[in-house]
């Protein structure tokens, strides 16, 4: 069912390297304008945990346009000194749905947040499916700016809904797991249906550089994850705990050209519907995510045992797959899966269950998968489940987590395979004892402390769950993102493995423009709200492309063409670039670490040779 390297995934004929192409040139950008519609509903709502206020604010001219990260990184960027210290006062933290948030657009209820991150020092934005997203965005709040310091140890929960925003004590809170506190939040101001929440755990309140910010799901779990960069740390050194959001009785949001957003979102929704990845009952639906962990594995590029090797013997009993086999055995039926939030057509997340049929975690996503399981060496479902649980329960990003626990195996805290030892040392994490302490703060940290150098990071960031050295474009990737290494900035895996928008070789190196490109189209992406798994459609099926512009520009008023997502992804990219900069980040830092250089990564045997002067052609003029 699945491609191998060397066939196209799922690749639709006739389709070569058109989204590359339509993305890929320079031009002069068009002047804009703005058509009719009136401002309502533009809105920043500004919270000052120093003085404990709220405030609204109009939305500046400047950035009328923007949206998800394109917003987050322009406020960060005008707001915060960029070598101030994360965890201090003078760092924000902005939370802004996207462009098209709140809107019947299919799969376009994404939530970023963004914040100079203490694990990588560097801007950062990550995101995440959540059902508050939507529920902000008809409010007409553009962004959430959380900005000052509360006295250490004072956490406080932010309300916000159509009658105005307030600030009240979380100390009943404090310590608790996230899974305890959630549905006493649901009861206490009016349910699932009701209110959206956003959260950071234990280990954000200890403050620790792996610390993710949660959100719930459609069924009210804490399960939904801004996780990398360490955000949920910031939030834990501002002293907000939780933000509810109650959309009750708030208008719609306003459409300025009805029937353009309609055509738009028509053309979106098939692409979505028809493209064999993102179809109902498709690869995602069935699989989820974790149907990646069969085909990176025969791609010899699944990073098992730190990075030791490209294939794990237990691949097959982890693998999306797996899962789906293994639900259906212990319910009695298939189950496919759910979505992450409001609107999600593709529908990706999955839910593990017990051998007596209760739930018992959800979502095991392939990062998840991978960092808790092959990178471990555990190829235990119902392990993996409990330390997925465990990240979650205790706000841990699972890619920084997983990858921490394989460097202290690396060390000989745990051994390789031993899950009972992992779940031991999440716990340690989630109580915050010294050795738990030292975990928390991420696998570089952790590497330094214990004096292992082999640590597959970038800019204190730990990698996903592709070897770069037997995938080239996604290893330049992690090289030169903003945010460390990140797979989500530029996910050339699309055309390098799963043959979508045309097939490379992921063993050949000179991919500079397409990692260039790749990084353009998922700033803008992360701008309009939409999933980044959109992207497959659109990479085969330019309508979609078409539809997804048309919908941003029925929402501003705009005259944007399919051109336009070049020039709005080159501006993020060269907002945070800017950024990093001042903050002292040079090419210097653009380069991955030297193990990978010297050790060849089984089965194909293969270093790390991209050269830094290809590395430094990606964003030099």
């Amino acid at each position: 069912m699945f491609g191998t390297r060397g066939r196209p995934f799922l690749q639709p004929p006739g389709r070569a390297t058109l989204f590359a192409e339509i993305i890929g040139a320079h031009y002069h950008p068009p002047t804009l304008e703005l058509t009719g519609g009136g401002q309502r509903m533009h809105k920043l709502l500004r919270v000052d945990m120093s003085k404990r206020t709220v405030a609204y604010e109009d939305l500046p001219k400047r950035y009328s346009q923007m949206g998800g990260r394109w917003l987050t990184s322009r406020i960060v960027a005008d707001e915060v000194p960029p070598t101030c210290h994360p965890l201090g006062p003078e760092n924000v933290v902005v939370i802004a749905p996207g462009i098209v948030t709140g809107t019947p657009a299919p799969t376009s209820s994404r939530i970023s947040v963004g914040a100079k991150s203490p694990l990588t020092g560097t801007i950062k934005e990550s995101n995440s499916g959540a059902a508050l997203s939507p529920k902000l965005a008809r409010l007409g709040i553009r962004a959430v700016i959380i900005e000052g310091q509360a006295k250490p140890g004072e956490f406080s929960l932010l309300r916000i809904s159509k009658d105005g925003a307030s600030l009240s004590p979380a100390a009943q809170w404090t310590g608790k797991s996230l899974y305890e506190a959630f549905p006493a939040l649901f009861d206490a101001h009016g349910g699932v249906q009701r209110v959206g929440i956003m959260a950071i755990g234990t280990a954000g309140e200890m403050r620790m550089a792996s610390a993710g910010v949660a959100f719930n799901d459609l069924s009210g779990r804490p399960s939904r994850y801004a996780g990398r960069g360490g955000l949920g740390a910031v939030l834990g050194s501002k002293g907000l705990k939780f933000m509810v959001v109650d959309d009750t009785d708030a208008p719609k949001r306003e459409i300025r050209n009805k029937d353009l957003f309609a055509s738009g979102r028509a053309k979106l929704a098939h692409a979505l519907a028809t493209h064999a990845i993102t179809k109902p009952k498709g690869a995602l639906n069935t699989y989820g995510t974790a149907v990646l962990i069969n085909i990176i594995n025969e791609a010899g590029a699944l990073p098992s045992h730190n990075f030791r090797e490209g294939r794990f013997a237990g691949a097959a009993k982890i693998a999306g797959e797996a899962i789906f086999e293994g639900n259906k055995s212990r319910l009695g039926k298939e189950l496919y899966n759910h979505p992450c939030s409001p609107g999600c057509t593709i529908q990706c997340s999955n839910t593990w269950h017990r051998p007596d049929g209760s739930e018992h975690t959800s979502c095991i996503e392939y990062e998840s998968d991978w960092a808790l399981g092959a990178n471990c060496g555990i190829d235990d479902l119902d392990v993996i489940a409990e330390l997925n649980q465990l990240c979650n329960d205790y706000g841990l990003d699972t890619i920084e987590t997983g990858g921490t626990l394989a460097v202290a195996m690396e060390a000989g805290v745990a051994k390789f395979g031993d899950g009972q030892r992992a779940i031991e040392l999440l716990h340690e994490i989630g109580r915050g004892t010294p050795l738990g302490r030292i975990l928390g703060a991420g696998a570089v940290v952790t590497g330094r402390v214990f004096g292992v150098e082999r640590v597959p990071a970038v800019k204190g960031q730990n990698m996903p769950a592709y070897d770069p050295r037997a995938i080239k474009g996604i290893g330049m990737t992690y090289a030169i993102s903003t945010m460390g290494a990140d797979h989500t900035s530029g996910y050339t895996i699309a055309p390098e493995i799963l043959g979508v928008s045309g097939k490379t070789d992921p063993l050949e190196a000179g991919k500079t423009d397409l990692v260039r490109n790749f990084q353009y189209a998922t700033a803008f992406l992360d701008s309009t709200g939409h999933c980044l798994f959109t992207a497959f459609a659109i990479l085969d099926i330019p309508e979609g492309l078409e539809g997804m512009v048309e919908e941003c520009n029925a929402i501003l008023g705009t005259h944007w063409t399919t051109a336009d997502v070049a020039r709005i992804g080159e501006e993020v990219i060269a907002i945070e670039r800017a950024f990093n900069k001042a903050a002292g980040f040079t090419e210097a830092h653009d380069r991955l670490p030297g193990f990978m250089a010297r050790e060849k990564l089984p089965p194909h045997d293969v270093v790390w040779d991209v050269p830094d002067e290809e590395l430094d052609k990606v964003h030099r003029p």
